[in-house]
C-alpha cells in the first residue's frame, strides 16, 4: 500500500460528520482496522497501527461514545468512589486503578464519599446512570442498597483496603487486624506495657475499627490492658493528631507508645511533641499506618507499615476488568497483600525497660534508622582509624628524615 499523502485529510470531512467509513475511503486504511486501532490497539501490527493513528489524529477522529455504548453494550469507563480526596492513599490507589484501566483501554470516574455509606450509594448511583461497567469500592461498610442496586444490574465491583474472603464479591487488601496487631506487637517486644492510641472515626469505617481491635488483641494477649479512655477518636488531620497527643501528654502519667492509625495523625502526634520540648522516641514512641511519602521524610521518621498502594489499585483494576470481561482474574479473587513493617526514629524501648524476645518471629524486612546509625558511626570510627594511622606514618617518616 502507498505511502499516505498529506493531501487527503484537508478532503475529509471533520467534526461530528467525520465516520471510519470516511476516512477509509480517503486513507486506503480500511475501517475495521481502523476500528481495532481505536478498540484492540494490541493486535494491530505497529508500523499498521503507527498509520492509522496518525489518520485519526490527523483527522481529529473521537469516537461517538453513546453510538459505541450501543455496539457492544459497553462504555468502556469504570468508577470509584473513595472516602476522600484528600489523602496521598487514595491518590495512590486512584493512580494504580487509572494505569491499569488506560492499559486495558477504559477511563475511570472517580467520586467520594466522606466516609458515609449514604453518600456512597448517592455516588454508586449516579457512575451507574452513566454506564460505567464496573465499580471499585473502598472497605467492607457499604448501604445495603448500593450492594443490591450492583448485583441486581449485573454490574461487577471489587472492594479495596480490606481482606475478607468470606466476602460474596472479590477484595482486595490487607488484614488490618493482623497488621495493627504487629505494630503493636514490636513495642510490646521492644518493652513497652503503656499505650494510648490515637485512632480514626470507627463509625463506618470498617478499616479504622479493626485496626483498633488489632492494637488491643495484641496488647491483651500479652497481658494488658486497653481500655477505651486510652483510645481517642480523631478525623484524620494533622491538627488533630496534635490535639490528641496534647491530651495524652496532660495526663498524670502519660503512655509510653502512641499507636495511630495512619501517618497523618502520627506525624500531627509527632509534631505537638517536638513543639512540647517532649523526646521522641527517649520518652514517649509513636507510630502510624500507611507509610505515605511525608512519613519517611520528617524528622525522626516515622515507624510505620508500608501500604503498596499503586500496586493495590492496580490490581483491583485488573479483578475488575477480568469480571468485566467474563474472565478468571488469573488467581483467588480475595487478594491479601502482607504489609510491611518499617522501623524508623519514632520508636525505641522505654526508660529503663528491657526487652522481651517475641513469641513468633516478625517475617516482615524491617530498615531501622539505628540500624543506619550503627553503620555510619562504623564507617565514621574505620575512617578515623585510618587517619590516625597515616597520621602516625607520616610522623615517623618525617622523624626518619630528620
Amino acid at each position: 500500500m502507498n505511502a499516505l499523502s498529506d493531501d487527503w485529510v484537508a478532503d475529509a470531512p471533520a467534526g461530528p460528520t467525520c465516520t471510519l467509513k470516511d476516512l477509509a475511503a480517503r486513507s486506503g486504511i480500511s475501517a475495521a482496522t481502523l476500528s481495532r486501532v481505536l478498540n484492540h490497539p494490541q493486535i494491530v501490527r505497529p508500523d499498521l497501527r503507527a498509520r492509522a493513528e496518525s489518520v485519526l489524529a490527523q483527522a481529529g477522529y473521537v469516537p461517538h461514545g453513546a453510538a459505541r455504548s450501543l455496539a457492544s453494550r459497553r462504555t468502556r469507563t469504570f468508577g470509584a468512589v473513595v472516602p476522600t480526596v484528600d489523602s496521598a492513599l487514595f491518590a495512590k490507589i486512584v493512580e494504580g486503578l487509572q494505569l491499569r484501566g488506560r492499559a486495558e483501554g477504559y477511563q475511570l470516574l472517580v467520586a467520594s464519599s466522606g466516609y458515609s455509606p449514604a453518600r456512597e450509594a448517592s455516588q454508586v448511583r449516579s457512575l451507574v446512570e452513566r454506564g460505567v461497567d464496573g465499580v471499585v469500592l473502598v472497605g467492607a461498610v457499604h448501604a445495603e442498597s448500593t450492594i443490591q442496586m450492583l448485583q441486581a444490574r449485573g454490574i461487577p465491583f471489587v472492594s479495596t483496603c480490606h481482606h475478607d474472603p468470606r466476602a460474596p464479591w472479590p477484595t482486595v487488601g490487607w488484614d488490618n487486624v493482623a497488621s495493627a496487631e504487629r505494630v503493636a506487637d514490636y513495642l510490646l517486644d521492644i518493652g513497652h506495657r503503656r499505650f494510648a492510641v490515637i485512632a480514626g472515626i470507627t463509625a463506618d469505617n470498617d478499616r479504622a475499627a479493626d485496626r483498633v481491635n488489632g492494637f488491643r488483641q495484641a496488647i491483651e494477649r500479652r497481658g494488658g490492658l486497653l481500655p477505651a479512655a486510652d483510645i481517642l477518636q480523631r478525623p484524620y488531620t494533622v491538627v488533630e493528631g496534635r490535639g490528641a497527643m496534647a491530651a495524652l501528654l496532660r495526663r498524670p502519667t502519660p503512655p509510653t507508645a502512641v499507636l495511630c492509625g495512619n501517618d497523618i495523625l502520627a506525624f500531627g502526634a509527632l509534631q505537638e511533641c517536638l513543639w512540647q520540648g517532649v523526646d521522641v522516641p527517649g520518652r514517649i514512641s509513636v507510630t502510624g499506618f500507611d507509610d505515605i511519602e511525608m512519613a519517611a521524610h520528617c524528622w525522626p521518621g516515622i515507624t510505620t507499615l508500608h501500604v503498596p498502594a499503586t500496586a493495590i489499585g492496580e490490581r483491583a483494576a485488573g479483578v475488575l476488568l477480568a469480571a468485566i470481561a467474563g474472565e478468571a482474574a488469573g488467581g483467588d479473587d480475595h487478594v491479601n497483600l502482607e504489609l510491611e513493617l518499617i522501623l524508623r526514629g519514632t520508636t525505641a524501648p522505654p526508660p529503663g525497660a528491657r526487652p522481651v524476645a517475641r513469641r513468633a518471629a516478625a517475617p516482615a524486612r524491617a530498615v531501622t534508622s539505628a540500624k543506619l546509625a550503627k553503620a555510619a558511626k562504623a564507617v565514621s570510627a574505620t575512617k578515623a582509624t585510618k587517619a590516625t594511622k597515616a597520621t602516625k606514618a607520616t610522623k615517623a617518616t618525617k622523624a626518619r628524615r630528620s
